[in-house]
């Protein structure tokens, strides 16, 4: 039997995860490849895209709250605990597009990445059954304006990273939406994606009254991610076709694609992925132009 592959989408509330699983099962079909999108968000109203599974035909979100009084935090996780117990209905869906490209469009609470294990459990069951998955962790770029709001989310994608246990591709959506607050952003963008020496972030942090008391916490916060020294960031604006490539390659390498998938691959294309090099076209990809 061989592997089937795809993108475990995650990322809090709003970070973009819908639009990027559009735009990228759009951008992959382009390129020649047959893509599936299965959606698990039960809470997930506003689809832009046409799921070929849907965690609907198993649960409903509203029934769950409706039936047992739960709030729209509740009822979400009680609909992926139930998901867990019935994974084999997941499992036989997704065997059954053994020929496509998967992307799986996750809900947006944070614990279910962190310390919940119903997401982790149900990735090991995936797993199990060759079905090879990356995990795309979507962080708005808005956070980038606010130092403490950044390492918050450092600290949330180097949880995530461990708690999942996946290849693992960190991505800062809505670049084309930094203009509007360039004037608040400390760092050059290369600072924020490539995680560079966080002493400047600390000092950032002290400048703010608030954030000053807690000179110590915010130490340690900082020495846990550097320990780590997981995390680092690729920009996307959606409607950036250079951008796209650039993501879809660090995705398609981090998860074996490149090696095991369908696609013809010649030589020079297998070595230039392996060892990091970057295209001409990604090398265009102007992302100064943002700021």
């Amino acid at each position: 039997m061989s592997s089937i592959f795809g993108q475990l989408v995650i990322g809090p509330p709003g970070s973009g995860k819908t639009t990027y699983c559009n735009a990228m099962g759009k951008f992959l079909e382009k390129m020649g490849r047959k893509v599936a999108i299965v959606n698990i968000d039960p809470a997930n109203e506003n689809m832009e895209y046409t799921s070929t599974v849907d965690i609907s035909e198993l649960i409903k979100h509203d029934e769950v709250m409706t039936t047992y009084g739960l709030g729209p935090n509740g009822a979400l996780m009680y609909c992926m605990e139930f998901l867990e117990k019935n994974v084999d209905w997941l499992i036989s869906k997704v065997l059954n597009l053994k020929d496509h490209y998967l992307i799986f469009d996750c809900p947006g609470q944070v614990e279910l990445y962190t310390h919940h294990k119903s997401v982790s459990n149900i990735v090991e069951k995936l797993g199990q059954n060759l079905i090879r998955l990356c995990s795309v962790h979507l962080v708005d770029s808005h956070h980038c304006s606010d130092p403490g709001k950044y390492l918050s989310a450092l600290l949330l994608c180097t949880s995530t990273m461990l708690q999942l246990g996946l290849p693992h591709v960190n991505i800062l959506t809505k670049l084309d939406q930094m203009k509007e607050f360039s004037d608040r952003l400390a760092f050059n963008i290369d600072f924020y994606t490539e995680v560079l020496d966080l002493k400047y972030l600390l000092e950032k942090l002290e400048e703010d009254r608030f954030m000053a008391k807690y000179k110590k916490l915010n130490e340690a916060l900082v020495s846990l991610v550097e320990d780590y020294s997981l995390v680092s960031f690729l920009p996307l604006d959606i409607s950036n076709q250079a951008l796209l490539l650039q993501v879809k390659n660090a995705i398609d390498k981090a998860s074996g694609y490149v090696f095991g998938g369908n696609e013809p691959h010649d030589v020079q294309t297998l070595l230039a992925c392996a060892v990091g090099a970057v295209s001409e076209t990604e090398k265009m990809s102007g992302i100064d132009d943002y700021l």
